[in-house]
């Protein structure tokens, strides 16, 4: 019979704080976050340390926050991907910054890059190859999802394809969310309107309207739609 001393308990080696990389979570959708957490959940050098709903909401909380990387998605109400990512570069933010979409065009693709991101997953990614895209970005490297890789190059092998050209450059500079009101307006929706439908305020409308006024150079409504025509933003 063994003596109470001899008996020794075998655990699992704790896992190194400095080896975990620490992620916080941006969608507007709580189910989204719900559901990424899922996938993270068994993963033992992930963790989840926040998650916000819109870009303004993790600004505000990054100051209490210890984090790695952040996982966004771009089309959010305040500050969408495109504005965060933008603003955290402009404060010199050492956060790495991996865009999680279901947008896979390239244009959205490039600007947010560009933009300052390090990393482009689509939200019908698996499990691995998130984990792997987080753990790459994280440790200062650069990660593109597989399907938007072999998208491109199917387009890079298409004879009629053709590059990006000057109007759909000038077009990138309009945020998801701006397209999205211009569209509405369009539509001929007032900005109480399309408040009501975005589920944001009148004024958050309006900031949006005259960024948009000032950007395409439109005088007026009519104006407006005459360049979302010819952007192909609407037909």
């Amino acid at each position: 019979m063994l003596e109470a001393q001899e008996i020794v308990n075998i655990e699992e080696p704790e896992i190194q704080q400095e080896n975990l990389v620490r992620v916080i979570l941006v969608d507007d959708h709580t189910i989204i976050r719900d559901g990424i957490k899922a996938l993270l959940k068994d993963s033992k050098d992930i963790v989840v340390v926040g998650e916000a709903g819109t870009g303004k909401e993790l600004l505000a909380m990054l100051p209490n926050v210890d984090a790695d990387i952040i996982l966004m998605d771009i089309n959010m109400p305040e500050l969408d991907g495109f504005e965060t990512t933008t603003i955290l570069r402009e404060q010199n933010s050492d956060l790495k910054i991996l865009i999680l979409s279901m947008l896979d065009h390239e244009n959205y693709i490039a600007k947010i890059l560009d933009a300052g991101a390090s990393g482009y997953l689509l939200k019908n990614t698996g499990r691995e190859e998130m984990i792997c895209g987080i753990k790459i970005v994280a440790a200062g490297g650069q990660f593109i999802s597989s399907a938007v890789s072999f998208n491109m190059l199917k387009k890079l092998q298409n004879p009629n394809y053709k590059s990006v050209s000057t109007e759909e450059k000038q077009t990138r500079d309009l945020s998801q969310r701006e397209i999205e009101i211009l569209k509405l307006i369009a539509d001929g929706l007032t900005n109480a309107e399309i408040a009501d439908k975005i589920f944001t305020s009148k004024r958050t409308v309006e900031t949006h309207r005259q960024n948009i006024i000032e950007k395409t150079k439109a005088k007026n409504t009519a104006a407006l739609i005459k360049y979302a025509i010819s952007k192909g933003i609407i037909s």
